[in-house]
């Protein structure tokens, strides 16, 4: 008899926020998720603040029989969540568990992709491009990679042909928001846009909100967009599938 291979279960790690439109929003993306991969179980767990947590799902997991588990950080860049504590929490999961910790969503061509749906989404046109600045504003964070991997995203989106791309960040780092969207209006862009490079509403990002207020546009979180959703799943199936050693190795 033959059995259907057993995918390894894909545990979404989100940070968690007192602010319930954050857990709101992971939801709608996990389902999402689900909605593309049909079959494959797809469990969330949270850092802080919401239930149920990282541990708990892991337990859970664990007395169901779960064997192979994909952990996935829901974050958009390797900071300190990324590298200290999601590890620490994942090596308190019950022994019998394989996990395996997927990367992190960004950098990514399929972000870009849902930062342009959301200015489209909030009345930019492909027309109004070259005439735009934008603000790409992350939470920030006192990792230099962190910091650094947010520039290099501001420098490549620059490319796809808007007058001008500029990184801020609500928190740890400068430029704020605010900042940025006086810098662009002093280049001469006839209009300024604010996207937000964050995947949930929350503190950090009303900070955004109030930053952009002297912007022309102020796009939505990433939030459950399609390309979001099909980036977990890129990440997802790189972590399950065992890369092939070198010949020669």
């Amino acid at each position: 008899m033959h059995h259907k291979p057993v995918h390894p279960v894909l545990v979404v790690i989100a940070h968690g926020s007192r602010d319930p439109r954050h857990a709101a929003t992971v939801h709608a993306l996990v389902r999402r998720v689900r909605s593309l991969r049909p079959g494959l179980r797809v469990e969330t767990g949270f850092l802080d603040f919401n239930v149920p947590s990282v541990h708990g799902v892991l337990e859970s997991l664990a007395a169901k029989g779960a064997g192979d588990v994909v952990a996935l950080p829901l974050l958009l860049t390797r900071a300190f969540h990324a590298k200290a504590d999601i590890p620490a929490v994942l090596r308190e999961a019950p022994p019998r568990l394989r996990i395996r910790q997927a990367e992190v969503l960004g950098p990514s061509p399929l972000l870009l992709g849902a930062l342009e749906r959301r200015l489209h989404e909030a009345g930019l046109t492909a027309a109004d491009k070259s005439s735009t600045g934008v603000v790409l504003a992350s939470a920030g964070s006192t990792d230099p990679e962190a910091i650094a991997v947010i520039a290099d995203i501001a420098r490549e989106w620059r490319r796809t042909g808007w007058c001008a791309v500029r990184p801020a960040f609500a928190s740890a780092s400068l430029p704020r928001t605010e900042d940025a969207v006086r810098e662009l209006r002093a280049l001469g862009c006839a209009r300024v846009a604010v996207a937000p490079y964050v995947l949930a509403p929350g503190f950090l990002p009303d900070r955004i909100a109030r930053g952009a207020a002297g912007a022309d546009v102020l796009a939505e979180v990433l939030g459950p967009a399609p390309e979001v959703a099909r980036l977990l799943l890129e990440r997802y199936d790189a972590a399950r599938t065992p890369v092939p050693l070198a010949v020669g190795a």
